[in-house]
């Protein structure tokens, strides 16, 4: 039962919704003056590691006598280290070198109860919702940087024996001042049957008709929260002539494909295309709403970041859970052929004709070929391969997870 209650918590903490047809108790906004029996409010910061009752301001007679910590290089960075059961509620952090360099070379981990492992392991400008190291403007339900010079997040984290935070450095110049307040409430006990806040990051360039793995198969139960995902399309779909910029050649017309508790080949729950998981159509500009955006669209650099937040239409799996996106593009017969002559990797899958067919080439029994005179005039559809990147979050039963170790520095900052 508190499984379900926990998807209204993370409901009330981006607003107010009733949660009495959920879970047949009283409503979150009751909620929000309802005291709840041994909760107590507390946070920690530079001023007060410990979050301990009584402790802050003891440096400088109290008078903003330390506002913030440092990081050396290859060194850490605990912002919280308590024990106990309670709930994290919010975090909200800034770091005066907001680099792609720098965003990337910092890593957040987080532990649960005592565990060897984290369950969350990202660079930390990727953790709170942009790719590529880069900040921008916005506000969604789960993450904020309201001026693109500062992070936070309100996700629900609750845990039983205690929980560590750790900012790590991986890179070889010291981070001179860190600031950050991490709000969360003790408790008596932790809540029944709760879940463990996971965050996950990756980055790969798949080959042609390999899909994007955004969350390699997770075994478990839990909750698909959602991912911000980043995509650098290669130059080499849109150059038409050696010397010219790239052009814009649309690289989304991949579907996100979820396996959900034992599927195998096929997926149980399949969208339509790129920009429709991210709630726009026909292509993908800079927009911002709660749950699905696109903070970073720069046709020029080719780079694009885009979230889809599953808070209104939750994704529970009780056994494992996959999540991939595919690698494909569109355009044109023209533009397509084009592409084949200058050598760009690609593989032709399927064509929107302009005589209102649709032709699936890859289950046709003798499809016509690119290049051929008679080949449909229309819409052409063809794998492709870019370079990918994306921080999966979920909630999980257990404090550790089975994913890999995340991927050292030099990847992360890679062509970056």
């Amino acid at each position: 039962m508190m499984k379900y209650l926990y998807s209204a918590i993370l409901a009330a903490s981006v607003a107010v919704v009733p949660a009495a047809a959920q879970t047949g108790g009283p409503s979150d906004s009751a909620r929000m003056y309802t005291m709840q029996p041994g909760a107590q409010s507390r946070w920690t910061s530079p001023e007060n590691h410990s979050g301990a009752k009584g402790q802050g301001a003891k440096a400088n007679n109290g008078i903003k006598g330390h506002a913030y910590d440092q990081i050396p290089a290859h060194g850490h960075a605990d912002v919280l280290n308590i024990d106990g059961p309670g709930i994290i509620q919010r975090m909200k952090m800034s770091v005066i070198d907001r680099s792609p360099e720098a965003l990337r070379s910092l890593r957040i981990e987080m532990y649960w109860d005592g565990a060897d492992k984290p369950a969350v392991r990202a660079p930390l400008g990727d953790f709170f919702g942009t790719a590529f190291g880069k900040t921008a403007e916005y506000e969604t339900s789960l993450f904020k940087d309201p001026e693109g010079r500062s992070f936070t997040f309100t996700i629900p984290m609750p845990f039983k024996k205690g929980a560590r935070i750790v900012i790590y450095n991986d890179s070889d110049k010291p981070v001179t001042h860190l600031y950050y307040n991490v709000n969360f409430q003790k408790l008596d006990k932790p809540p029944e049957d709760m879940l463990y806040f996971h965050a996950y990051w990756r980055r790969n360039t798949p080959a042609v008709g390999k899909d994007f793995v955004v969350l390699p198969e997770v075994k478990g139960s839990g909750r698909f929260l959602g991912a911000s995902i980043g995509v650098k399309a290669d130059p080499v779909y849109g150059r038409h002539k050696e010397g010219e910029p790239p052009l814009n050649y649309w690289w989304g017309e991949g579907e996100v494909k979820l396996w959900l508790d034992g599927d195998k080949q096929d997926p149980s729950m399949v969208g339509t295309g790129v920009e429709d998981y991210f709630g726009t159509a026909w292509g993908m500009a800079h927009f911002v709403t709660m749950n699905s955006g696109c903070t970073i669209a720069d046709p020029d650099t080719l780079h694009w970041s885009c979230y889809r937040y599953h808070v209104p239409d939750p994704i529970w799996f009780h056994q494992d859970i996959k999540v991939a996106m595919q690698q494909i593009g569109g355009g044109p017969l023209e533009q397509v052929r084009q592409l084949r002559r200058d050598g760009a990797p690609l593989k032709v899958i399927s064509v929107d004709a302009k005589n209102g067919k649709f032709y699936p080439l890859l289950s046709m029994k003798n499809p016509p070929q690119l290049m051929d005179d008679d080949f449909p005039k229309g819409w052409t559809n063809y794998f492709r391969s870019d370079d990918w990147c994306a921080t999966a979050y979920f909630y999980l039963d257990t404090p550790t997870d089975n994913l890999p170790e995340l991927a050292p520095v030099e990847t992360r900052l890679r062509d970056l």
